[in-house]
């Protein structure tokens, strides 16, 4: 099979086209017929990093769709041939890929291989953070970093239909603003948010802050929460090192904060996950969430769809074409 795997971390340029046995999946696993493979910054962290790399060489990549080709051991509810979206934990970047048949989902009614590519990762991610962790009530405010990417274009959506009271946004560029604009943000933010966002609340601050940074920017995002206000970190795309918060920080306001990772969650608790994705699935099944597809590029050009994410330009989602 064709694959694509890097042998060292570094820059897009370690990103090699291989050619490999397909694997074979083992008890309670499913392989899969790779049709798209999606493109996530995590997928850039183990490539330059070693994020969740379990060893080198690796193929990354986290997510899949395509058709079901062989069940291990023990794997039930699922058949060969079906058409399925997929959380893997690597090894997306390949013809066929294996995951976890907890992490395997049939795809519902109309939603086709391409569409479904973007799912895995984004809509369940997304989802939980609106509502399974961050707890929105309806006339809540919300403040997302990183609103046009992936997830902050779901949430603007999942929000809105939420019943969010306004939905804001933190982005880098004017392009990024129009982007998150057309997908359910008020309000959209570029460079310093913390007094614009208490100007937007007249005063008040945001009930839910969901941030992928971390570093300054999710201390500037607690210092922007309402009373009783909560902070969901989802990621740390700055790179930052760790931080703490403490009686300082969240006495003063009864303000929290929680954290979400799926990956995580595949690992500790695979049924909340399944019960999670077939929600989130189930908005985009009924046309409440629209997730585009920016960008798509060939298997072998991975290295340049990994240039684009890094530029921090990219809108939306970018998928590869594998096996279409």
């Amino acid at each position: 099979m064709r694959a694509i795997e890097f042998q060292r971390y570094g820059g897009p340029e370690v990103l090699t086209a291989v050619t490999a046995e397909a694997p074979e999946p083992g008890p309670g696993q499913v392989s899969v017929d790779v049709a798209w493979a999606g493109v996530n910054f995590a997928d850039l962290k183990a490539r330059s990093e070693g994020y969740r790399v379990p060893r080198l060489p690796c193929v990354p990549g986290l997510e899949v769709s395509g058709r079901i080709r062989a069940l291990g051991a023990g794997a039930t509810g699922l058949a060969v041939g079906q058409e399925v979206a997929a959380l893997t934990e690597h090894g997306a970047y390949a013809e066929v890929a294996v995951a976890e048949a907890a992490t395997v989902f049939p795809l519902p009614a109309g939603v086709d291989l391409r569409t479904a590519a973007a799912l895995p990762t984004v809509v369940p991610t997304a989802y939980a953070l609106l509502h399974s962790v961050g707890r929105l009530q309806p006339g809540e405010t919300v403040l997302v970093q990183g609103a046009a990417g992936g997830v902050g274009t779901a949430v603007g959506q999942l929000a809105r239909a939420a019943g969010a009271g306004a939905v804001y946004g933190v982005v880098s560029s004017a392009a990024k603003a129009a982007h998150a604009r057309a997908h359910g943000y008020d309000e959209v933010f570029t460079g310093d948010f913390r007094q614009r966002v208490r100007e937007a609340t007249g005063g008040r601050g945001a009930d839910l802050v969901l941030d992928p940074v971390g570093g300054d920017t999710l201390r500037e995002g607690l210092a922007s929460l309402a009373v009783f206000g909560r902070l969901v970190s989802f990621g740390n795309a700055s790179s930052a090192e760790p931080w703490s918060v403490g009686r300082p920080e969240l006495y003063p306001l009864g303000v929290s904060v929680s954290g979400f990772s799926i990956l995580s969650l595949a690992s500790t608790a695979p049924a909340e996950l399944r019960s999670l994705t077939e929600a989130a699935f189930a908005k985009v099944a009924d046309g409440t969430v629209s997730l585009p597809v920016t960008a798509e590029f060939a298997l072998e050009d991975a290295a340049d769809a990994h240039r684009l994410m890094g530029t921090r330009t990219s809108t939306g989602k970018l998928l590869l074409r594998v096996g279409a």
